[in-house]
């Protein structure tokens, strides 16, 4: 399998503050801490969640 089917992301912004469901995305997305990156499968809910939480997110 290659690269082309994955998404890296990185959390760039805190989740404090934020919706409970919107910090349970950053969690479902595999990211912690801020500057933490998760390689994840390019799927339509993986999207779907980065769509939701693009505001504190960066795609790599």
């Amino acid at each position: 399998m290659s690269n082309e089917n994955k998404v890296k992301v990185q959390l760039v912004r805190s989740p404090i503050g934020t919706r409970e469901t919107h910090r349970a995305t950053v969690r479902g997305l595999g990211l912690r801490k801020i500057g933490s990156v998760s390689e994840l499968q390019d799927t339509p809910a993986v999207r779907g969640m980065i769509n939701k939480i693009s505001y504190l997110i960066k795609v790599l």
